[in-house]
C-alpha cells in the first residue's frame, strides 16, 4: 500500500527533518517506491509536488528536503500502487478547490468495488480508488453545508460520511483546508505532538537526530501524523482503528469513535467482498510488521 506523514502546526514550520526520513521509505528502507508528493499551505496558497519517481531517487524530493518550506499544515504521501497505473496523475496528495480554498488529501488503504456516484465540479483526474474517495468526500461535503462551515461542523460532516467509504476497505487518510487537519485511522497511524520542553529526536529510516530545543520557540508546538513512527527515541500514539481526530494548532482538538457505523455498514456486504477486505488488511499489517523488523535490525547493527 502507501505511507501517511502530515504536521499540523501552531506556528509555521519545517518539515525536512521528518520528510528526510519519510523519504527513505520509498525505495531504499521500505517499497513504497511509485510516487510520491508532497503539499504545504501558505496563507490560500499551496505548494504541491508530487512526482511518479521514487521518492529516493527524485531530484524533485531532495530540493524539498534540503529546502526549508515553512508552513501549518504539510501532508505528504509515498505509493505503493494498488489501484492505477503509476503516473503522475496517480500521485499523492490530490488537490480540489471549495469555497474558494484549497483542499489537500492523501490516502493509504485499498478500496474494493468503490465507485461512487460522482456529478458536478468534483472528478477524478486519475484511475485511483483514493482520487475517487477524496473527489466524493469534497461532493458531499459541498452539499452538506450551504456556506463555509467551522472546523466543528465539518468533523462532523466526516464522521457522518467516511463510514461509507470506509466499509470497502482500508482508509487511512489526512485530509486538510489549511485551517485544520483531519487524520482517520482504518488499520495503521500513529502521531506524536512536539511542544516544550523540546528534545532530542533521532530518525529509524536515516542516520540523522536534531535536538528541537535548540530550533524552537517557547510557544512553538507541531504534531506529527504518520504511517509508522518515524524516530525510535520518542513517544509515539497508536490512533484506534475507525478513529477519526481532528488536529488544530498543533493539538489533538477532537475525537470521534466511528467502529459502530463502520462495522454496521460493513455487515451489509457480500461475505466474498468482506473476506477480500480482511485478506487485504491482513497483508498490510504483515507488510508493515516485515517493515518494523527489518527497521529495527538495521538500527541495532548500526549501533
Amino acid at each position: 500500500m502507501c505511507q501517511l506523514l502530515a504536521l499540523n502546526c501552531k506556528t509555521p514550520t519545517d518539515a525536512t527533518f521528518s520528510f528526510t526520513g519519510f523519504c527513505q521509505r520509498g525505495g531504499r528502507t521500505d517499497e513504497h517506491a511509485d510516487g510520491w508528493g508532497i503539499s504545504f499551505f501558505e496563507g490560500k496558497g499551496l505548494r504541491h509536488f508530487v512526482d511518479h519517481e521514487s521518492a529516493v531517487n527524485s531530484p524533485v524530493a531532495e530540493l524539498i528536503r534540503r529546502y526549508p518550506i515553512k508552513s501549518k499544515n504539510i501532508v505528504a504521501h509515498v505509493r505503493k500502487a494498488t489501484q492505477g497505473e503509476i503516473s503522475l496523475e496517480n500521485a499523492h496528495p490530490f488537490v480540489r478547490e471549495l469555497w474558494g480554498r484549497n483542499w489537500v488529501f492523501a490516502h493509504n488503504g485499498d478500496l474494493k468495488n468503490y465507485h461512487p456516484t460522482l456529478h458536478g465540479q468534483f472528478r477524478p483526474v486519475g484511475t485511483t480508488d483514493s482520487e475517487r474517495a477524496f473527489c466524493w468526500l469534497m461532493q458531499e461535503i459541498a452539499k452538506s453545508h450551504a456556506g463555509v462551515p467551522s472546523v466543528a461542523e465539518l468533523t462532523l460532516t466526516l464522521k457522518d460520511l467516511i463510514p461509507q467509504i470506509s466499509h470497502h476497505g482500508t482508509f487511512n487518510f489526512v485530509l486538510s483546508n489549511g485551517d485544520a487537519m483531519w487524520a482517520h485511522c482504518s488499520t495503521h497511524l500513529h502521531y506524536l505532538v512536539r511542544e516544550y520542553p523540546f528534545s532530542n529526536a533521532k530518525l529509524m529510516d536515516d542516520d540523522l537526530s536534531v535536538n528541537f530545543a535548540e530550533l524552537n520557540n517557547p510557544e512553538d508546538r507541531a504534531a506529527v501524523i504518520v504511517t509508522v513512527p518515524l524516530t525510535d527515541n520518542e513517544h509515539w500514539r497508536a490512533f484506534a482503528n475507525n478513529h477519526l481526530v481532528t488536529f488544530i494548532d498543533g493539538a489533538a482538538a477532537i475525537h470521534h469513535d466511528l467502529e459502530a457505523a463502520h462495522a454496521k455498514l460493513s455487515a451489509q456486504l457480500p461475505q466474498d467482498m468482506r473476506d477480500a477486505i480482511a485478506l487485504t488488511q491482513a497483508q498490510a499489517v504483515e507488510a508493515l510488521a516485515r517493515y518494523k523488523r527489518n527497521t529495527l535490525a538495521a538500527s541495532g547493527a548500526a549501533s
